[in-house]
């Protein structure tokens, strides 16, 4: 076949996931639904720790980040998906591919260290109460958000800028609804066995550090946990740890099928599916998972909605 280096003047095809067939509308309607559930759910929860003073600690700073990292992942996707599917125009300019790359990358990685942030915060504080206010400041979780948000755009620059550099040839339909690396890579003139070899490094840096991070924080936590004396105690601990820990599940699960397998091993259709899970449901699950278990979310939501009802109350 061919092999051109013309997307430079061109762009990319987007096949997407969803065809004209009744089933099809059904489950994008329903990925729709799931996009304004995620949305709306993100906001809310930076709202509220935004507006509420008795949230403004570490743990919810955190939190407050996840959740606009969350809201960022799937406006990356989903409209693009969405005007696509809509307008029958399944085109993708470079600079959009690169923009979609850079983003979801940067913000990819970026969570993967804000939740070993969030592992380690939740350490600190269980084992190490006394001392949470000097070892969990603002300054140290500034530095440490901060920190999430860099680590993850040098990530997002280094893919972008080495994926579009390579030739591709003519057949340049991307088997994805967005601009996936892995997917990217399978239509590329060029070898990329080197580039491939420094995505899995980057994942071993960006996946499997913070995850040593955490089951570290989370074998220490358990081990306090278990010898405290208060059941109430235990049982606060249990709910806080185990909700951070069925995101990180989640997250890291469905990540480190995505980019540490080879591109021989890859299926169009499972990489969709699992893409489908890690950018559109899971930025709907995290703020359902945290508010639904926190009674102090829940219970700033009760304050805000009293405010609004009392708001409206007096302009009329």
């Amino acid at each position: 076949m061919a092999c051109e280096n013309q997307t430079f003047n061109s762009g990319f095809i987007l096949l997407g996931i969803f065809s004209n067939s009744p089933t099809h509308i059904f489950l994008f309607s329903l990925v729709l639904g799931i996009f304004t559930v995620a949305f709306t759910g993100n906001v809310v929860m930076v709202l509220l720790i935004y507006l509420d003073n008795q949230l403004h600690t570490s743990m919810y700073f955190l939190l407050s980040q996840l959740s606009l990292m969350d809201l960022m992942l799937i406006c990356t996707t989903v409209p693009k998906m969405a005007f696509n599917y809509l307008s029958g125009k399944k085109s993708i300019s470079l600079a959009g591919c690169g923009v979609q790359i850079f983003l979801y990358v940067s913000l990819l990685g970026a969570e993967c260290f804000l939740l070993a942030a969030m592992a380690y915060d939740r350490y600190v504080a269980i084992c190490h109460p006394l001392r949470y206010s000097v070892l969990m400041s603002q300054k140290i979780c500034g530095l440490m958000a901060g920190s999430s948000w860099i680590l993850g755009s040098l990530d997002g620059t280094v893919e972008v800028a080495v994926a579009l550099s390579f030739s591709y040839c003519r057949a340049w339909d991307i088997p994805h609804f967005f601009c996936d690396v892995p997917a990217l890579l399978t239509l590329s003139c060029t070898n990329t066995l080197l580039f491939e070899k420094m995505i899995f490094i980057c994942c071993v840096i960006m996946l499997l550090f913070p995850v040593a991070v955490i089951i570290a924080s989370y074998v220490r936590v358990i081990v306090a946990v278990i010898h405290m004396a208060s059941e109430e105690g235990r049982r606060k601990a249990f709910a806080t740890c185990s909700s951070h820990l069925i995101v990180v599940g989640m997250y890291y699960g469905a990540a480190m099928f995505i980019y540490m397998r080879p591109t021989s091993d890859r299926s169009h259709t499972q990489d969709k599916m699992v893409s489908v899970f890690y950018t559109i449901l899971t930025p709907m699950l995290n703020p359902l998972i945290y508010s639904l278990r926190n009674k102090e979310v829940a219970r700033a939501f009760m304050k805000l909605s009293r405010k609004g009802k009392s708001g409206k109350q007096i302009t009329r």
